[in-house]
């Protein structure tokens, strides 16, 4: 039986990827923020919370971080934990740069010193590209990055760090660099979750209005539970490289809000507001990406249409918030 471990693991991505490796018999050591109080939603809602080991950690602790991987020795090691929150990050940089970096040298120099044969897997993050032009798109792995937030610089920073370990120590390290992907189990601060929960609350007549920003930018989003399944395929390969994992399709925010609101049968303009106070700083106007590499060299398998990704999402917060409300 292998052992891995999942940093983040209650987010969208850490529940998904711990039901997919707990499907193929892993030992399953997911790590939370300390002093968390509750339940875990998301791990309660796919029904593994008790079949996973969890432990309460501070990834800014580099002894605890050694301590953990020298007890474990895990086979394979997936860092999702970051502070995640784009708009978050404008609000607080120096704490997004700090935690979404130090935490990842803290990884890596634990394994490096206590655990070399473990396989790391960093969750780069597309917004790492940032203002790279028009010219520059589909977006491949090669495209030099130039972030527009504090967030896409921290990423940005992380990620480098890995490949720098990888080839200045040879620690078996790859990123995953991921674009928009979404699912019932996404934040609640999160715009496709946003805009689809309170769109099923308007027809429930729970509410009246959606409140939104810019929806003239342009995304490449994809479903989480198929993205995870490309983390766990980086780290069964022979040799480690980054990889862009998006659905290779670009669609408008407002065309998804358009969408949702009339398969649930409601008018678009009469519920929905826009507020400048949801305008960002600095704002990505059109990003999306190949993922070929990643199909060609990995196997992976993503074949779900826009069309298909909402009608899948709807479904799947319906039967979230049933589950909610049962649960309650």
């Amino acid at each position: 039986m292998k052992t891995a471990i999942i940093t983040g693991v209650s987010g969208q991505d850490g529940a998904y990827l711990a039901k997919l490796l707990l499907s193929k018999r892993y030992k399953v050591v997911g790590l939370i923020r300390l002093n968390r109080e509750g339940a875990i939603q998301t791990l309660d809602f796919l029904g593994i919370t008790q079949d996973i080991e969890l432990k309460e950690i501070d990834l800014l602790d580099r002894l605890s971080v050694e301590n953990l991987i020298d007890e474990y020795k895990p086979d394979e090691f997936y860092n999702l934990a970051a502070q995640s929150s784009v708009g978050l990050s404008f609000k607080s940089p120096a704490t997004t740069f700090e935690f979404n970096t130090i935490s990842v040298i803290n990884i890596l120099e634990a394994i490096r010193t206590k655990s070399s044969e473990t396989k790391y897997y960093q969750a780069s993050s597309s917004e790492m590209f940032g203002n790279i032009g028009i010219d520059n798109l589909p977006l491949k792995e090669s495209v030099l990055f130039h972030p527009a937030s504090p967030y896409g610089i921290s990423k940005a920073s992380a990620h480098w760090v890995t490949v720098n370990y990888r080839e200045a120590y040879g620690i078996n390290a790859c990123c995953g660099i991921l674009f928009n992907h979404e699912s019932c189990l996404r934040g609640e601060n999160f715009v496709i979750k946003k805009i689809i929960r309170t769109a099923l609350e308007i027809k429930a007549k729970k509410t009246d209005v959606l409140h939104l920003g810019n929806l003239s930018v342009q995304r490449d989003w994809g479903y989480a539970p198929k993205f995870v399944e490309a983390m766990w395929l980086m780290l069964q390969q022979d040799s480690f490289n980054e990889y862009l994992i998006c659905s290779g399709q670009v669609t408008s925010l407002r065309n998804i809000a358009e969408s949702v609101f009339e398969k649930l049968g409601l008018d678009f303009e009469k519920h929905v507001k826009i507020e400048e106070s949801l305008m960002r700083n600095l704002e990505l106007d059109i990003i999306y990406g190949d993922n070929s590499k990643a199909k060609n060299e990995l196997g992976w398998d993503y074949d779900l249409s826009l069309d298909q990704l909402i009608d899948t999402l709807i479904k799947d917060e319906e039967g979230f918030l049933r589950w909610k409300l049962k649960d309650t």
